[in-house]
């Protein structure tokens, strides 16, 4: 009788092995969290600054009608490739891979109640935010410290490289 004990005890005391994620709940979870309206202003920030390089690249210089025809041609091109690779027809199939690959169905059921939360919905809209004024903190305060030790770095590394030839 113990024996049957001890062994039905080593049998619960195994660690169950967590349900896989299913496309179901992934699916589910990318719409509440709102992932493609994320990546769509992924896209309206790379068309922006699409216009910012074009903008700094003319550098004050007046082009042409027909240049000025030619750069729009260009941006719009630009944008098409963009909105194409980063559509949500091919996102998506990434995602569900990604998720699945990266989450148990415990996992992401536990973040579906969350997001579905009003904390969870404050997340989803405030993160772009809160990642945007990252970014211009790093590039205000850490960036400009930091360019300069990594051109230093760049200029010992070549010198090197030529003292080994």
């Amino acid at each position: 009788m113990f024996r049957y004990l001890a062994v039905l005890m080593l049998f619960l005391a195994q660690p169950v092995p967590a349900a896989p994620a299913t496309e179901s709940t992934i699916k589910q979870l990318l719409v509440v969290s709102q992932v493609q309206k994320l990546l769509d202003g992924v896209q309206q920030q790379f068309e922006a600054q699409i216009n910012n390089l074009v903008q700094d690249q003319l550098k004050g210089y007046a082009p042409t009608a027909r240049q000025q025809a030619a750069i729009e041609t260009m941006k719009k091109r630009f944008a098409a490739v963009v909105r194409d690779e980063l559509g949500w027809e091919k996102m998506e199939p990434l995602y569900i891979r990604l998720y699945k690959a990266s989450f148990t169905e415990e996992e992401l059921v536990g973040m579906l109640r969350f997001y579905q939360t009003p904390a969870g919905q404050a997340l989803i809209r405030k993160m772009p935010v809160l990642m945007q004024n990252m970014m211009l903190e790093l590039q205000t305060n850490f960036f400009p410290t930091m360019m300069p030790k990594l051109e230093l770095i760049r200029k010992q590394f070549m010198e090197e490289i030529k003292r080994t030839q």
